[in-house]
């Protein structure tokens, strides 16, 4: 049986990552509007990775173009879902990737969130050039990333039985605990 001290010293350990990334995410994007607003891109790395300062006032790729309110939702609701699931999570090594993927894609969202209600855009300012994609920004790197690694923890790693603790009470999970 895991204690609880345990899970509150998970919990408070997944809290701190969590505002460390977004931090990291809202002070990258102060540096962008510092250094890169009403500027010519910065070329870091020329034909690879270039810094360009652009507002977003869509969603991913560009869509959904000015619904600020129905994105912060969409953002909310993933995010209390993601709450949900952390809560429940066994704290057990096992988990840890899935527990690191959810804190991830949960500080990208968040960092997004603040930029909507802060600035009613997001700031993207990161340009990848060999594959054309659309600018982007730390916190997209979050939740792109966390995401990629949550699809192969479920596809490769994770068996169905291992998600078992989503739809177990608390009292289910005490007496299968007692009975291990």
């Amino acid at each position: 049986m895991i204690s609880s001290k345990k899970k509150g010293m998970v919990y408070a350990l997944d809290f701190v990552i969590a505002i460390v990334l977004i931090f990291l995410d809202q002070y990258t994007k102060r540096l962008a509007i510092m250094h890169l607003k009403e500027k010519e891109p910065l070329f870091l790395w020329e034909d690879i990775l270039h810094f360009q300062y652009l507002e977003n006032r869509g969603a991913a790729f560009g869509i959904l173009q000015g619904q600020k309110w129905l994105i912060v939702m969409i953002g909310l609701i993933a995010l209390a879902g993601i709450s949900y699931a952390l809560l429940k999570i066994p704290a057990q090594n096992r988990y840890t990737p899935l527990r690191i993927s959810l804190i991830f894609i949960s500080a990208g969202a968040i960092g997004n969130i603040i930029d909507r209600l802060t600035y009613h855009f997001v700031i993207d300012f990161i340009y990848f050039v060999p594959i054309d994609f659309p600018i982007f920004n730390v916190a997209d790197c979050y939740v792109t990333i966390a995401t990629l690694l949550l699809i192969i923890l479920i596809l490769l790693y994770y068996k169905e039985e291992d998600f078992a603790f989503l739809t177990e009470s608390k009292d289910e999970g005490k007496s299968k605990t007692r009975a291990e």
